[in-house]
């Protein structure tokens, strides 16, 4: 578990569209990657390229390499869906099934994928799955209750339960806490550091309060208008974009003077 991604020269379409242009970037293994910028400058649209959601959308497509361990996610017959296996996805909102219970919930993407599993099997999975988003101890005697019926935070920690079943490499997250309150913020922000042991993680967030405290590196994207595409503008360690960038556009983001 846990891959190294490299992009090269990649733009980002929807139709006739370009939304993002040019991107190269090297995320490490076992770390922590923020993607920090303005509302429209591509981060997100970015983001779900990493494990192909963005072709999901009509007339939407990539140009360029987006290489997991030196294996090209847009090379020729690769399957889309394989490629979700290996880079699970957060996204901003919980989505747990309403009508499945906690254990269903968490062992959904494994029978989606097509996978007999013994039931015993099953319940070490959910078991495992649980422990790793930190939710275990408070589900453990209500497995068969609706997922639904969590609080937020708790739903949004079985959404990475529910990714985390199918053993990925990479863990994409889009803004995963800006639908929660602080206390649930807190435990998923702990949880993210816990999670680069085993995972490469990249998250999304308007809160660079968050991405100081989470991240290993930092990107800044940044669009020069609307109807432009987003731009990488600087990739580096965290510590680096927010005390000492290296680029104005940064250092006026970080600083608050736009955004």
């Amino acid at each position: 578990m846990s891959k190294r991604i490299d992009v090269h020269d990649l733009n980002i379409y929807y139709g006739d569209f370009l939304a993002v242009e040019g991107v190269n970037i090297n995320i490490e293994p076992k770390s922590v990657t923020a993607f920090i910028g303005p509302s429209g400058c591509g981060k997100s649209t970015f983001l779900r390229t990493l494990n192909r959601m963005h072709e999901v959308i009509p007339r939407a497509y990539v140009k360029g390499q987006v290489m997991l361990d030196g294996d090209d996610l847009y090379g020729p017959g690769v399957d889309p869906v394989a490629v979700r296996s290996h880079v699970g996805m957060v996204f901003q909102r919980p989505n747990p099934f309403p009508t499945m219970s906690i254990k269903d919930n968490v062992l959904a993407g494994v029978k989606l994928n097509g996978r007999k599993i013994s039931k015993s099997d099953a319940d070490a999975l959910a078991e495992q799955s649980l422990r790793g988003a930190n939710l275990w101890n408070e589900v453990k005697d209500r497995l068969n209750k609706p997922g639904s019926g969590l609080s937020g935070g708790q739903q949004q920690r079985l959404c990475i339960a529910r990714a985390i079943a199918v053993k990925p490499d990479v863990l994409l997250m889009d803004e995963p806490c800006s639908a929660l309150d602080p206390i649930s913020t807190l435990a998923i922000e702990d949880l993210i550091e816990e999670l680069k042991e085993n995972y490469t993680v990249v998250i999304v967030t308007h809160n660079m309060q968050q991405a100081a405290r989470v991240s290993d590196k930092t990107a800044f994207f940044n669009i020069a208008g609307t109807g432009k595409p987003g731009h990488l503008i600087e990739y580096d360690d965290t510590t680096t974009i927010f005390n000492n960038p290296k680029d104005k556009q940064t250092e006026d983001y970080v600083s608050g003077r736009f955004g």
